[in-house]
């Protein structure tokens, strides 16, 4: 098996491969689904090992008396030789994952093999393919809850052991200095008891991460701001607890403290920082201090941790075992949340590369998970965590060619759905079209199909699809209803042997999609458009012309301002419509994809609480990348849609379908258009119509709209596992 391991001596990281260990009795073998890396004590263990053997000998005076202790017991040269001895060899990283159990052994009767458990202990729970746990360092995982969320048992056990320490009561008001992976846990978890928070970090994304998750107010501990916060909470009080959860050599936590502590308050070193006490400060107050140890009742008691001796209950309330279940019961319920200090997970195999980030400071992060290879998690059931959506292959049946109509004669076309859109954006347009006739309405609600006959001049109005599809008149369809019947019917008009025009999206699950591409097999029939309007706009296509040609990679951003739905909005249906990202993002996708003139090979996607706000990054074959920003909270008087696109020396700039401009060795500004935006609907339904009149191209190759249906809904997989997607193609 594979294990992360590394050398004190050398500093040296690396994944080894290491002999399995044995189910020993009393405990279970584990194999891992995902690890936590603990970005405060385990950087700081990496941190070390690269130092110097005096910047070694500084940073862990304990070590160091240890060792003086030793040359007055054992002599110079043997000492030496088992100090050298022991920081030249690899040692264990990690403490804290989820995992399925592989084995039981002897004497184990809560769990069973395929159990899903979290497991803790810095010799038990390592970064490693498969670990022996003994019995109380692991607990079963409530049902529902997903590992990469349970892999977070061991530091909020720390966490909750630290609040246990501070005997938080209900109304009190609580300082938590010190906002990374442990105190983003403890504001939580304070919360949930009912306390008042205030944050101390000098990191703003921080102090907003712990206000989002629960914090009255937060914010550098340097300001005013934090100790005015204090103020107003307590009336100049102070607060009950303090919690110190930072690390490092300044004292200022310790002086923060006191300051803003009340007389009697209690003072709980969680975290390991510098704890020089000011005398008069804290005698002054009778300040109460108190240190809480790792996870709880048990940590470092051989018989416990090893021999599997419980504590009484009705004498140690909770212990490690407990607090370990007690939190993920409330993660599993709701009253604390992980999801969003997850900020990176990486695959196992890529752990030096992910630590050496960390270390550089290329990768900021509060929380970092390794996901292991697939089969580490097939038995956990329910949890869809795909290394890679496969995009699926175009395979066209023995169908004949769409025939060219005469010059003369009418396109016929067919309208399902009558809705807001079709009838503003694309009615419309089409009702003024020489060479066009609006056949036939479909609605499964007959007065709208009424008012879209009266409107724009319909043979006919019915809530018959099945007579539609037959009529061999009808020589195109458009599919305008809502997301969740998209694909089915237009699987349907596919096998009738209709040319298509749906909406976006064309799926919302790979099994529609795949569905489509059956009827187009079966069929022979690939005459297909998805409203993707946004490449036919003409503002964006002289933009593009006057960009020119590209010779080297790209780079992208697209901001999408998409604000907030109105209460009431079929839009909010995500169990039956998709998520708002999936019903509209492919508009996005296919204009980077069109501007890149590629389509994606992976995708990368985060969004913040709630999923409302997403960052989704493409990769391009030739290193080209896009970055589509869907986001919901901005303010409505801000444009929805800017672009820009950066290559070869130039700037391609898009100002919400009002302005473009392309600055490179010559400046070049559109003029401003009206207000009613051009977004290419007009220019679309054109070349879809003479496409259905000549038997031409259809105006998008099928792969094209395919590879960007694949590419949407890839986000939601890449949100579930928290990993980049790759978009394997047959």
């Amino acid at each position: 098996m594979k294990q992360v391991v590394q050398n004190y001596k050398s500093g040296e990281l690396a994944v080894l491969d290491v002999p399995v260990p044995g189910c020993k009795p009393g405990g279970v073998l584990v194999r891992s689904a995902y690890s936590l890396i603990s970005t405060g004590t385990e950087l700081m263990k990496v941190s070390e090992a690269g130092m110097s053997m005096l910047g070694k000998a500084r940073s862990r005076p304990d070590q160091v008396a240890k060792v003086m202790q030793s040359v007055a017991t054992n002599g110079l040269p043997a000492t030496y030789r088992k100090v050298m001895g022991k920081l030249d060899s690899y040692t264990p990283l990690g403490y804290s994952l989820c995992g399925v159990v592989e084995q039981v052994g002897a004497g184990i009767d809560d769990v069973k093999v395929g159990d899903l458990v979290a497991c803790a202990g810095n010799e038990h729970a390592l970064h490693a393919e498969l670990n022996w746990v003994p019995k109380n360092l692991y607990t079963p995982v409530p049902d529902g809850l997903a590992p990469r969320h349970a892999a977070f048992g061991t530091v909020g056990s720390i966490a909750m052991q630290g609040v246990r320490q501070g005997e938080p009561q209900l109304g009190e008001v609580a300082l938590v200095i010190g906002l990374g992976l442990i105190g983003q846990l403890v504001v939580q978890l304070l919360t949930a008891a009912g306390v008042r928070v205030v944050g101390a970090d000098p990191d703003p994304s921080r102090c907003e991460l712990a206000e989002r998750l629960g914090a009255v107010a937060c914010g550098d501990p340097a300001s005013a701001a934090v100790e005015t916060a204090v103020a107003e909470l307590t009336d100049g009080h102070g607060v009950d607890q303090v919690y110190l959860a930072a690390g490092g050599g300044s004292n200022q936590p310790v002086e923060l403290a006191a300051r803003l502590c009340r007389d009697r308050g209690r003072v709980v070193d969680i975290g390991k920082c510098r704890l020089d006490l000011p005398w008069n400060a804290y005698y002054e107050k009778e300040l109460d201090v108190r240190f809480s140890r790792s996870y709880g009742p048990g940590r470092y008691d051989p018989e416990y941790e090893l021999e599997g001796r419980d504590y009484p209950i009705g004498y140690v309330r909770w212990t490690e075992r407990r607090n370990l279940a007690c939190f993920l019961d409330l993660v599993a319920r709701g009253r604390v949340d992980v999801e969003p200090l997850v900020s990176h997970v990486a695959d196992f195999d890529d752990a030096v590369e992910t630590y050496r980030r960390l270390k550089d400071g290329e990768l900021k992060a509060v929380a970092v998970l390794f996901r292991y290879p697939e089969q580490a998690t097939e038995a956990v059931e329910g949890e869809a965590e795909p290394p890679s959506v496969a995009v699926p292959a175009v395979r066209r049946g023995g169908g004949a060619p769409a025939p060219a109509r005469a010059g003369n004669s009418s396109v016929r076309l067919a309208f399902v759905g009558a809705g807001n859109y079709a009838t503003s954006m694309l009615l419309p347009h089409l009702a003024q079209r020489d060479g066009v006739e609006l056949a036939t309405v479909v609605s499964t609600t007959a007065l709208s199909a009424a008012n879209a006959q009266r409107k724009f001049g319909f043979g006919e109005a019915t809530t018959d699809l099945d007579a539609v599809l037959g009529d061999k008149s009808i020589d195109a369809v458009f599919v305008v209803t809502r997301h969740s019947s998209h694909a089915e019917l237009t699987r349907r008009a596919l096998l009738a042997g209709k040319t298509v025009f749906v909406e976006k999206p064309l799926a919302l699950t790979e099994d529609e999609l795949a569905g489509v591409l059956a009827a187009v097999e079966e069929s022979g029939n690939d005459r297909l458009q998805v409203g993707f309007n946004r490449r036919f706009a003409p503002l964006l296509q002289e933009a593009k012309e006057r960009f020119g040609a590209r010779t080297g990679p790209a780079s992208l951003r697209y901001l999408v301002n998409a604000g907030r739905l109105q209460h009431g909005s079929w839009y909010l249906q995500q169990g039956t419509e998709g998520s708002r990202f999936a019903g509209e993002g492919g508009h996005f996708i296919d204009t980077a994809s069109w501007l890149l003139e590629a389509d994606p090979v992976s995708v990368y996607a985060v969004a913040s609480s709630g999923n409302d706000d997403l960052q989704v990054v493409l990769r391009y074959p030739d290193g080209s990348t896009a970055t589509v920003s869907y986001v919901t909270t901005g303010a409505p008087g801000f444009p929805k849609e800017t672009l820009d696109l950066v290559a070869d020396g130039k700037v391609l700039r898009l100002d919400d379908f009002v302005r473009a401009s392309v600055y490179g060795r010559k400046r070049w500004v559109s003029s401003r258009l009206p207000k009613a935006r051009d977004k290419g609907q007009n220019a679309e339904l054109a070349a879809f119509i003479k496409a259905v009149r000549t038997g031409g191209p259809m105006p998008v190759p099928l792969e094209s709209l395919v590879a960007t249906t694949a590419a949407t809904l890839a986000v939601q997989a890449g949100l579930a596992g928290g990993a980049p997607v790759t978009l394997a193609r047959p």
